[in-house]
């Protein structure tokens, strides 16, 4: 059964405990591409290690990037791929996290207009664990449903309750 395609606001916050080649990841710079089943993408800003806790997990990568996803009718899964550009400018994958649709849409208990905030965990192509993606969603309000607000005056019918500046019925 066919829905209706959904625009999603995403917002990719941030990465932690990358790895490339098993290895930390310092003083590389950083970006994330998201995808929903389809050839359009977006990507963030390219960053650098913003924190470091004193471990070999500590490097964090800061983004707050928002991008608007256009949800196919029959999009199964959502990809946030993280990638990185060494000092030579080579461009390496770092991980690749697939998330279900239905795991913020549909079949939970919070609305779809409402935003969720996630954490995925991060896959090399061979299948190993490499680091945390933390990223939030909702689905975005179309313009449409925005322009019915009760506070726009768009010459619709309207339903009033008299008041009498009195209080007094019986006269």
């Amino acid at each position: 059964m066919a829905t209706k395609p959904k625009t999603l606001e995403l917002t990719v916050l941030s990465a932690e405990g990358l790895h490339v080649r098993g290895k930390p990841t310092p003083n590389i710079k950083v970006f994330a591409v998201v995808r929903a089943e389809s050839i359009t993408s977006h990507t963030t800003a390219m960053v650098t290690t913003t924190t470091t806790n004193g471990s070999d997990n500590g490097f964090q990568y800061l983004w707050n990037d928002k991008f608007w996803v256009e949800l196919g009718p029959r999009a199964r899964c959502v990809t946030i791929e993280v990638k990185c550009r060494t000092e030579t400018g080579v461009v390496r994958d770092v991980g690749v996290a697939r998330i279900a649709v239905s795991d913020f849409l549909g079949g939970s208990s919070v609305p779809d207009h409402c935003l969720q905030s996630l954490c995925y965990r991060l896959r090399d192509w061979d299948g190993r664990e490499n680091g945390v993606v933390n990223f939030s969603v909702r689905v975005a309000v179309p313009p449409a449903a925005a322009e019915n607000d009760c506070s726009s005056s768009s010459g619709g019918v309207v339903t009033a309750i008299p008041v009498y500046l009195n209080n007094s019925i019986d006269n």
